[in-house]
């Protein structure tokens, strides 16, 4: 039988597809000093143009501008490979960060456009290989900077909006500004095998739906390492459901010192005061919902703890973390907060946090000043909480003056310098926001309906506040509970 025309061209876009597209074929040199973004953009636009295929860049180091993702592309990095960031001269930068609302999130979550690697209503797109996406001295956390005659900036180095079936999967990150990556709208996502060490955030998972995050080591000194958010930046509410976080790494050592293999220390706060950020979280910005999060067999050093956060709106429910290692940790091992902050369009319905079960955590040399902290607000308690199998081992140290000096009278007195000496379920969750603790073990305020059972804690040395502290709560029940090697329940 002949073949026909439309068996033919299916035949060439199967094959197309099998080619490999080398960027040096398209006038890219890998040398460090040739601009080569035109040459990676052409290689993806004629992949893109034969239906998708593979885009190869071999050893070198390739200065970029921004590069544009294109539908069924694999994007492959092959060992040696540097896709670095260019700096911007008087005749060449990045992308404008193009228009959208931002009076609801954060100026850097609101746009995408500005990176040193975005795409748009994207589909079946892959990142892949061994080499490195590296922003050193060039990618910030600036919102709309300028650079040499007003040339634009980038602040992040991978950003997608509205994207389908998307595998991020081996590469490296380093420096990489505001965001390593924003993935905002981007349902069916995996995440696998990367190794990012970050100047602020390092993952962010937004408004995204049928997530997995496996195997990946963050190191994020100045801001979180992998953070689920549901924000208003699409223009509407969207959840963040359904997502498995697992076999993961995350620690907060001086930026590029993990890339390294040094892993200092010689940087002991974040940008908001307190000490390295580096966690998994959720939050803060809180417009769609958490629902269906699974967090497991995750490793935290050198950080801070888990962070559990709904302030703008969003229903947090069905959260499952379990077989959790912690040591060195700078605030709140376990944080969970119902807040009040809003900012979220007129009208817009409370938070709510309800169904979270976390067990099988062991945590070493935590800070205790501010307790596993527990704190909705008043008419609108955190619910179905349950704690298993925790063992915690702080530090101590404080006495109950060191919680009256700070605090006075004032149960929720914020020491904030963004909102100095205000009272507020309005501004920014963070432990440090509570001030210390009159707990060193459990801090549980506007609650209800929470387990506690199986809880061994202990502190290094003495601490001479009480191990338990709760106000305005209902239905808090504990069993098998040991402070210091004492029964207590």
């Amino acid at each position: 039988m002949k073949p026909t025309l439309l068996s033919l061209l299916f035949a060439f876009l199967a094959l197309s597809r099998s080619l490999a597209l080398d960027v040096r074929d398209f006038g890219a040199l890998g040398d460090g000093r040739h601009l080569d973004s035109p040459a990676i953009n052409a290689a993806i636009e004629s992949a893109a143009s034969a239906g998708g295929g593979l885009v190869v860049v071999p050893e070198g180091t390739y200065l970029c501008y921004s590069i544009h993702l294109r539908s069924g592309i694999t994007l492959r990095l092959e060992r040696g490979a540097v896709i670095k960031a260019a700096p911007v001269t008087d005749t060449e930068g990045y992308d404008e960060a193009e228009p959208n609302e931002s009076r609801y999130q954060d100026y850097g979550h609101s746009h995408w456009h500005n990176s040193l690697l975005w795409g748009e209503n994207l589909h079946d797109l892959t990142i892949e290989g061994e080499g490195l996406i590296d922003g050193t001295d060039v990618l910030k956390r600036d919102g709309p900077r300028r650079g040499y005659r007003g040339m634009p900036q980038a602040n992040k180095a991978l950003a997608l909006r509205d994207c389908r079936r998307v595998t991020l999967r081996g590469v490296s990150f380093l420096q990489c500004g505001h965001f390593a990556m924003l993935l905002t709208g981007v349902d069916d996502l995996l995440i696998e095998d990367l190794l990012i060490d970050t100047n602020r955030d390092a993952i962010d998972i937004d408004c995204c739906e049928r997530v997995v995050v496996r195997r990946c080591r963050v190191n994020s000194l100045c801001d979180d390492a992998i953070v689920l958010k549901c924000s208003y930046a699409l223009g509407r509410p969207k959840p963040t459901e359904h997502v498995l976080v697992e076999d993961c790494e995350v620690c907060g050592y001086d930026v590029g010192s993990f890339f390294d293999g040094t892993c200092t220390t010689l940087v002991e706060k974040a940008p908001d005061g307190d000490g390295p950020t580096g966690r998994i979280k959720l939050g803060t910005e809180s417009n769609g919902g958490f629902r269906h999060i699974t967090i497991r067999r995750c490793k935290f050093t050198h950080c801070r703890g888990l962070a559990l956060e709904t302030v703008d709106g969003a229903a947090m429910e069905d959260v499952d973390v379990s077989d959790l290692t912690m040591h060195d940790i700078c605030n709140s091992p376990i944080y969970i907060r119902l807040g009040d902050r809003m900012r979220a369009p007129k009208g817009f319905h409370p938070s709510t946090v309800r169904n979270i079960r976390i067990r099988h955590v062991k945590v070493t040399d935590a800070d205790s000043r501010y307790a596993c902290l527990i704190a909705g607000v008043e008419g609108q308690p955190v619910r179905d909480v349950r704690i298993e199998h925790l063992s915690v081992q702080f530090r101590g140290g404080l006495t109950m003056d060191d919680y009256r000096e700070q605090r006075g009278v004032n149960p929720f007195f914020i020491p904030s310098a963004r909102k100095p000496s205000q009272l507020g379920e309005a501004n920014y969750p963070e432990p440090s926001a509570h001030g210390i603790q009159p707990a060193w073990g459990f801090s549980i305020s506007h609650a209800e309906n929470i387990r506690l059972r199986h809880i061994n804690l202990e502190t290094k040395v003495p601490d001479e506040r009480p191990w338990l502290h709760q106000k305005d709560t209902r239905k808090v029940r504990m069993k098998h509970i040991q402070v210091n090697k004492e029964r207590q329940f």
